[in-house]
């Protein structure tokens, strides 16, 4: 039929260009939009349908380019890249902004006590455990004593560097303390991230050549795309955790701000909030979610075996996570 949607359509790929921030700005906007969050079961398992028929040359009778692109946005925030399978809901990237805004909240808030920095160093390392291992590299399993023990230790890490945090802070003056969820967050996501994908440090994660053929598992692409993730997540908390408490410490110095706890925070938190609707989209388009780097660059096995089977091969490309 002429009217029928071509099935040279890259869907593969990102709409946008990718060599490019902008490009990739414009992919995360679409893959991390909160509203992704609200969609029914129903709703991501016909944009599956779509992408997976249309990637076999089926195409659903009367589908415009349009909304063969919006189900594989759809199906990208909710699908895991490389397994195929449907992430937790709040692992997904599209939950970063409302979870986060709550969470980031209560650090910000209730930062002044021992017991509430452990406490929601927690639930915000718990958090962040489950968003590392939902957006892992890779399709390797992890059993379920692998996983505990990676999630005991980058909790653990993480808050006892905050409370290490803290303890120095109290000798500090107040506008400096202030600072002490944005540094524990920072120096915590260098701790919870690899531990949580410490499988990819020591299995590597899979490399592929430009055509996706696959070519082996390197632990230095690993190592390259952990760095590149922690980079980023490091990023989205400057908005967020560092803007804030200097707007909080102005406003606590004026008298009509001192009337109620809940007023004095009322206007830093529309600040974060605002900002990470901006900063997971931009900080996850600091990088390209695939990633590459020269043979040369990899393990001296894994070189010689694409050597190999694939001689003209020079650059090898895997997805680094997020």
């Amino acid at each position: 039929m002429s009217g029928e949607l071509s099935l040279n359509i890259n869907i593969k790929e990102p709409r946008w260009d990718q060599g490019t921030f902008m490009g990739r700005a414009q992919h995360f906007f679409m893959v991390t939009d909160p509203r992704n969050v609200l969609l029914s079961s129903e709703t991501l398992e016909e944009a599956r349908v779509i992408v997976q028929d249309y990637r076999a040359g089926v195409v659903k009778p009367g589908l415009t380019e349009d909304e063969l692109w919006r189900a594989k946005y759809v199906y990208d925030s909710a699908f895991h890249p490389d397994t195929g399978e449907k992430m937790f809901v709040i692992g997904r990237m599209s939950a970063q902004v409302p979870m986060n805004m709550s969470i980031t909240g209560c650090m910000l808030t209730f930062y002044r006590t021992t017991p509430a920095v452990v406490f929601w160093q927690w639930v915000n390392q718990s958090f962040n455990a489950v968003v590392n291992y939902t957006n892992r590299s890779g399709d390797a399993p992890m059993t379920v004593n692998q996983l505990g023990a990676a999630y005991v230790s980058a909790t653990t890490g993480a808050v006892v560097t905050a409370l290490g945090l803290k303890s120095l802070a109290s000798r500090l003056p107040p506008i400096v303390s202030r600072f002490v969820p944005f540094a524990a967050v920072a120096a915590a996501n260098c701790i919870n991230i690899p531990f949580m994908r410490q499988r990819e440090l020591k299995y590597g994660i899979p490399v592929t050549d430009e055509n996706d053929n696959r070519l082996g598992e390197s632990a230095s692409a690993a190592k390259q795309a952990i760095v590149q993730v922690v980079v980023s997540r490091i990023g989205m908390a400057v908005p967020a955790m560092a803007i804030p408490p200097v707007i909080m410490n102005a406003l606590e110095k004026r008298a009509f701000m001192k009337v109620s706890r809940l007023t004095s925070t009322k206007y830093p938190s529309l600040s974060f909030v605002f900002s990470l609707v901006f900063a997971t989209p931009l900080c996850c388009a600091l990088f390209p979610q695939k990633s590459s780097m020269s043979v040369s660059s990899l393990e001296p096995d894994l070189q010689e075996r694409i050597r190999q089977i694939s001689p003209h091969t020079t650059t090898v490309y895997f997805n680094k996570g997020l």
